[in-house]
């Protein structure tokens, strides 16, 4: 455990980084040169006026553009699952192109961390969020599905489509000798959700068509248009699958008749016949297999629900907060906080083939992404209003990667971080068990006391500020032609992506210089760089 500090040091330390985050004026965003030059840069400029239409209808004030410290690590985040390192943050503050934001963002995108963190978030979002073991399991397989999708720019629509029409073995999961399995991650999304049709019914409407019909299960849903008789009709695509050996759970394989289009409603003695959620009957042809059907017609450009859905779960990453809020309750007693904004989104994602990519590009090229996340005025209190970027919690993926990249991890971050009996066996498993995926918004962040202790006082952090185990504190301390001001800005860099501001190194500067506590220079060294990284600014993503 970490004492050495003492509560005054911490808190003569917390004080000298309580200040306003960064306001520096940006350079104009461009977009890179291309194909794509027009469509991006229009996109971009179309959610700068709806938001701003909005923003001047409220009377509320647009806060200023972020800092490029503020803005670089923000985008790192968003788009690699960690922040920058201390070399690219100097690299790209000393850039003076006016369109280096546009470029980093191309350096991001075409980058392993990219496929990284993108496959992290959709794994996320295809395992039902539990603890169950079985369904942990396929965690592997869905992550091996989804990262070869995200390494070849597979577009949206195709990767839906293969997920919902997934051929169903009639046995148990196969594996290679190596005990890995064969090549099931969309068999995986099926066996996670216990090949039960209306498990499965549920979690496609709401991941991919934004719709929570499963509240319409028993009865017809309370707030909303759906009726228990659709939520039947549209399970009845799924009738064909049904468990293999109930008793050995979601191991035992599935039975798969592709031709069963209808199920009974419950105990009720009734049936319903497959149908569409907007209303409309399959023309089916006898050769025609269920869910290759509905998987056509989900992922059609006119259809009502998917374009719309994708655009404003997108949106949810950049910004937090959905467009639609939450992000899977589409209902007209839910409206978007600007409809016409969710239109263009899903019209711009439809004209380009749903190249997720390409509404990446013009996100962060908008200036509602580039605005600082500080609070000026008190009108920028409603996030969606987007009058400023929310401030966003982290994944537990985000949190280790990025605590690896500030202190110079080099261990094995992506091995195998759990045993057989599910406890963490590395530094990434440990910090990846103490911390879950926000499960509303992330904008509402909350840590709780294991979470903050593990920052505090956990062997991994412990190591990480120590004078021996921490690559980047040894580095710093060693700089044989750095001053004290040019290290702690280093650390600062390291942790936060910028130098130190001037309330903080009048305060930081004499503490090193006197040497803390234990009047030891390189000790208060490992302090600072320690409050960095327990401190807010580090573990949000602003």
């Amino acid at each position: 455990m970490r004492v050495r500090l003492g509560w005054k040091g911490a808190a003569l330390l917390c004080l000298a980084l309580a200040t306003t985050w960064g306001q520096a004026a940006a350079p104009p965003t461009a977009v890179r040169k291309g194909d794509r030059l027009g469509d991006v840069a229009a996109l971009a400029a179309r959610i700068d006026r709806h938001i701003s239409a909005t923003l001047t209808a409220q009377k509320a004030i647009a806060a200023p553009p972020a800092s490029d410290g503020e803005y670089a690590r923000r985008v790192y985040l968003d788009l690699a699952g960690r922040i920058p390192r201390v070399s690219e943050v100097r690299a790209f503050l000393d850039d003076t192109r006016a369109d280096k934001r546009a470029r980093l963002v191309e350096k991001l995108l075409a980058g392993p961390n990219y496929i990284n963190h993108f496959t992290n978030t959709y794994r996320a979002l295809l395992l039902p969020n539990n603890n169950n073991q079985q369904v942990q399991f396929f965690s592997t397989q869905i992550e091996g599905w989804v990262r070869t999708r995200i390494r070849d720019n597979v577009p949206y629509d195709k990767m839906v489509r293969d997920l919902i029409s997934t051929t169903l073995g009639g046995g148990p999961m196969q594996f290679q000798p190596n005990g890995t399995a064969i090549d099931q991650g969309g068999v995986a999304f099926f066996q996670a959700n216990e090949m039960k049709a209306e498990n499965i019914a549920a979690a496609t409407s709401r991941l991919f068509l934004g719709v929570k019909i499963e509240c319409a299960q028993c009865h017809d849903h309370p707030f909303a248009k759906w009726s228990r008789k659709q939520f039947w009709e549209y399970t009845a695509f799924f009738a064909g699958i049904k468990p293999q050996n109930p008793e050995a759970g979601v191991f035992g394989g599935a039975i798969d008749d592709p031709k069963v289009r209808e199920i009974a409603i419950g105990d009720t003695g009734k049936k319903a016949k497959a149908r569409f959620l907007d209303d409309t009957d399959p023309e089916w042809r006898a050769e025609d297999r269920s869910r290759t059907v509905l998987a056509d017609w989900m992922t059609k450009g006119d259809n009502p629900f998917f374009a719309r859905a994708a655009a404003n779960r997108l949106w949810e990453h950049f910004f937090g907060i959905g467009l639609v809020d939450p992000v899977d309750d589409f209902r007209e007693e839910n409206p978007a906080s600007h409809p016409a904004l969710v239109d263009d989104l899903a019209r711009a994602l439809v004209e380009n083939k749903f190249d997720m990519q390409f509404l990446i590009r013009a996100i962060t090229a908008s200036k509602t992404y580039q605005r600082t996340s500080q609070l000026d005025d008190k009108s920028q209190y409603d996030l969606r209003l987007f009058a400023r970027v929310p401030i966003k919690g982290m994944s537990p993926e985000q949190i280790f990667d990025s605590l690896a990249t500030a202190v110079g991890y080099r261990g094995d971050a992506r091995g195998n971080q759990f045993n057989g009996f599910g406890q963490p066996n590395t530094p990434r498993g440990e910090i990846l068990s103490r911390f879950t995926n926000p499960v509303d918004r992330r904008t509402e962040y909350q840590t709780s006391i294991l979470q903050a202790l593990a920052l505090m006082n956990g062997k991994f952090v412990a190591d990480a500020t120590s004078l021996t185990g921490s690559e980047t504190l040894a580095a710093v301390i060693d700089a044989p032609f750095m001053n004290t001001r040019e290290k702690l800005d280093t650390l600062f860099l390291s942790a936060l992506a910028r130098p130190m501001r001037g309330s903080e190194a009048g305060k930081l500067i004499a503490y090193v210089e006197g040497g803390g506590p234990t009047k030891d220079t390189k000790r208060a060294y490992a302090d600072v760089f320690w409050v960095l990284l327990n401190s807010s600014e580090f573990i949000l993503n602003h």
